[in-house]
């Protein structure tokens, strides 16, 4: 397995070594003491979930307040677009975000450490996102940030996504943390 750093400190893409031949492929999505000693990845995880989308979703910018959740995720089918966000006000690259493409033609997961937004769009007809988590999901604690927040400057590559109410009503960057570039 390959992990490399990111522009965001811990945030890390990760490509799993991947076992092909004409008949399909094998690789393994997780293992916690390979992640553990290669990619340093401590947290155990408590939940696994499973998303599936079609083309033009976007869900996110996703944390939970009080309990954040670091988040192991990939694509079992299809292909998105993944972005992290650093939304520490201490952080000195509070604000800034890193953002891939996640599919399962490239088999890249990417460790999204607690306290980070979360969000990503789908590009292919339909992607079935699979991630692990480091906390439960806690309704009453989940919050989020707008999408499309121009301070955030994220290259988003639809136009006119489909948004849950919810998402739709997300404050931007200066309205949640008031934290600067």
């Amino acid at each position: 397995m390959e992990v490399m750093a990111t522009a965001l400190p811990g945030v890390l893409l990760i490509r799993p070594r991947v076992f092909g031949d004409e008949r399909g492929f094998f690789l393994e999505t997780f293992s916690a003491e390979r992640y553990r000693q290669v990619a340093g990845i401590e947290q155990p995880f408590v939940q696994d979930n499973h998303s599936r989308s079609r083309r033009g979703v976007l869900r996110g910018l996703h944390f939970q307040r009080t309990r954040p959740q670091g988040k192991l995720v990939g694509v079992a089918r299809g292909s998105v677009f993944d972005v992290a966000v650093d939304i520490d006000p201490a952080s000195p690259t509070c604000g800034h975000h890193v953002g891939v493409e996640l599919s399962d033609a490239n088999h890249l997961q990417l460790w999204i450490p607690p306290g980070y937004a979360h969000g990503f769009c789908v590009l292919s007809e339909v992607a079935d996102f699979v991630y692990k988590c480091t906390d439960y999901y806690r309704p009453d604690d989940e919050s989020g940030l707008a999408w499309n927040c121009p301070r955030l400057g994220i290259p988003w590559p639809i136009d006119a996504p489909l948004l849950s109410a919810k998402d739709q009503r997300y404050p931007g960057l200066d309205q949640l943390l008031g934290c600067g570039r």
